[in-house]
């Protein structure tokens, strides 16, 4: 009975420190600084080349359509790969938005957002989101694993900047404000 007692006891303990970890993590994501901005990642330490062929994808949209990334050559394309639970990403939504209204006809750039349904999200949730920011982008649904893999995800946000040839340029991890994303697209031709 002692033993039990005494396993009841340690079973407590190790529930009440990993709460209080979990606790600490989740707080910790939520004290994300409103000002963070993304960095540039070394396309060559991922195995993406800059200036290679952007990989090619069919997804459907979020008004199932088929959307298909090369569809888009000849323009310049602010690929970004985000979820609804995003902290980092609920913040750089409204900069994208914001771009996108003001200049991406005049500069002939397409946004593109791949939401990563299929890590948490349902297609219900990922419209409330839309709707809430008021996104008028295209929105992709990735309801199976392959995008991500082909362009080497492991952190999100996750923008590619690619060219009107369709080579990837800069890859961005981190959110974007409109003033770091007009720089991107700038440079790109």
């Amino acid at each position: 009975m002692k033993k039990i007692i005494g396993l009841i006891i340690i079973m407590t303990l190790v529930v009440i420190m990993l709460s209080t970890y979990i606790k600490n993590q989740v707080d910790k994501s939520k004290a994300i600084d409103e000002n963070a901005i993304g960095y540039e990642i070394d396309l060559e330490e991922e195995g993406l080349e800059k200036g290679q062929l952007a990989p090619d994808f069919t997804l459907k949209t979020l008004s199932g359509d088929t959307f298909k990334l090369s569809d888009l050559k000849g323009k310049k394309v602010v690929l970004n790969f985000w979820a609804t639970w995003c902290p980092p990403c609920k913040i750089e939504m409204p900069h994208l938005q914001e771009y996108y209204d003001q200049y991406a006809k005049q500069e002939n750039v397409e946004i593109v957002g791949i939401n990563i349904t299929y890590n948490k999200d349902s297609v219900k949730r990922v419209q409330q989101f839309v709707n809430s920011y008021e996104l008028t982008f295209p929105i992709l649904l990735m309801e199976e694993k392959g995008v991500d893999d082909l362009y080497q995800i492991l952190t999100i946000p996750s923008t590619f900047m690619i060219d009107t040839e369709g080579r990837i340029q800069h890859h961005i991890v981190g959110p974007l404000d409109q003033k770091k994303l007009e720089e991107y697209v700038t440079n790109l031709n």
